[in-house]
């Protein structure tokens, strides 16, 4: 099948890839639209696994302020290089966090961040809600783990769905910049102010 421009730029608006790999990945995947997304995506954890281990010591504080200044939020995102912190991309990025930040308010980074009692709090009401319903014990443990898998994907935000696409997770999002910029990128720590909040 030939490959045209229009594919290589549709693919490209969809996944933030550079040219030549929307390029190869169509023709990796014949032209299937679908496993050409897969395939910059599985390229993008590729690269992210490969430079997992490299210092993140440069990079920015981006800031976001909602309209009416009653809800702010400040995220550090590390990359390698000082070059590589003042792309546009890299920039676009931390704000595009801030801003997915403000909007979901994530409990925590990943979920070992998450506290001990929030989770024991949520498992007993899991664990209550089912035995409630007349689950024998095997099931109730089954579901009570399938419902605190799902609430770390509510409450992580590098596990969350990414609010301007969610189709993706910020990890995702993370990975894909990963690949373009060939960098080791991370989201360091952030903070959600809202006024009358905890």
């Amino acid at each position: 099948m030939k490959i045209t421009a229009q594919m290589v730029k549709e693919l490209r608006d969809k996944t933030n890839s550079g040219m030549m790999d929307c390029k190869k990945a169509l023709g990796e995947t014949g032209g299937d639209m679908e496993k050409a997304v897969d395939f910059l995506r599985q390229k993008g954890l590729a690269v992210a696994a490969k430079r997992a281990d490299r210092a993140t010591s440069e990079g920015i504080i981006q800031s976001y302020i909602h309209a009416g200044g009653k809800l702010g939020v400040m995220v550090e995102v590390g990359c390698e290089t000082d070059f590589v912190g003042k792309t546009d991309s890299f920039i676009d990025f931390a704000k595009d966090i801030a801003m997915h930040i403000a909007a979901a308010n994530p409990v925590s980074l990943t979920r070992d961040d998450v506290a001990d009692d929030l989770i024991q709090r949520e498992k007993d009401i899991y664990t209550k809600q089912a035995q409630d319903s007349g689950k024998p014990d095997n099931i109730v443990e089954k579901i009570v783990e399938g419902k605190i898998n799902k609430f770390y994907t509510e409450v992580c935000l590098m596990e969350q769905k990414f609010v301007k696409n969610p189709d993706i997770s910020i990890q995702d999002l993370l990975n894909e910049l990963i690949a373009s910029l060939g960098e080791n990128i991370s989201i360091k720590r952030f903070a959600r102010f809202q006024i009358g909040g905890e």
